[in-house]
């Protein structure tokens, strides 16, 4: 995956210089309406002494960004909640939990003569996790705070509208209790791929 995000961002520079500039304005908004898959990393830290692993879910998102100057926003990220399945030593079931992952991203929209629109983004994620729930106990885990990377690419397909590809990636670390006791770190790390229809006001 982390080929994937190289991959993406050096087709993204690519594009950017193979044409003359043409500017996101100063003062632009856009709303973003998708889907995403999150996919967290495959190794998810060492629980109560089992290796864990979480499951990937597919939800809904949602974009909201501003120009601060030419080619340059911050964006909001949102979604629906998604939800992960736990599993311990490969066949535990150690329930599921429910997060949201709201995320504000500084990104830079590289300028294009062309339809398509690639840019990329850095910033900070708060993850919220709730709704806990375990066949082996009162599990709680913790909210998380990290730094959060993206690239994408845009195709207009109106003046104002524009189909996007999306690809980011979450550092997301946990601390997990069951029944009040400290049973590790989960070390989720996710990866979320979008697909969204964006429009420029």
């Amino acid at each position: 995956m982390t080929q994937k995000l190289a991959a993406l961002t050096l087709s993204a520079t690519l594009v950017a210089f193979a044409a003359p500039a043409l500017a996101q304005n100063q003062g632009d908004w856009t709303v973003g309406v998708g889907i995403g898959y999150l996919d967290p990393k495959s190794d998810n830290g060492t629980l109560a002494g089992f290796d864990a692993d979480v499951d990937s879910d597919t939800r809904p998102i949602f974009t909201v960004e501003y120009f601060i100057q030419d080619n340059l926003g911050i964006e909001l990220l949102a979604s629906t909640p998604f939800e992960h399945d736990v599993t311990l030593g490969g066949s535990i079931d150690a329930g599921s939990v429910k997060h949201l992952p709201p995320t504000l991203s500084l990104n830079y929209h590289f300028p294009t003569n062309s339809a398509w629109k690639p840019y990329v983004g850095a910033g900070l994620n708060y993850t919220i996790f709730y709704d806990e729930d375990s066949p082996l106990g009162d599990l709680n885990v913790d909210n998380s705070f990290g730094v959060s990377l993206q690239a994408g690419l845009d195709y207009m397909v109106t003046d104002s509208g524009a189909i996007r590809l999306n690809v980011r990636w979450f550092e997301i670390d946990t601390d997990v209790e069951l029944d009040g006791t400290d049973i590790g770190t989960a070390e989720i790390d996710p990866w979320l791929i979008g697909v969204s229809y964006v429009h420029k006001f």
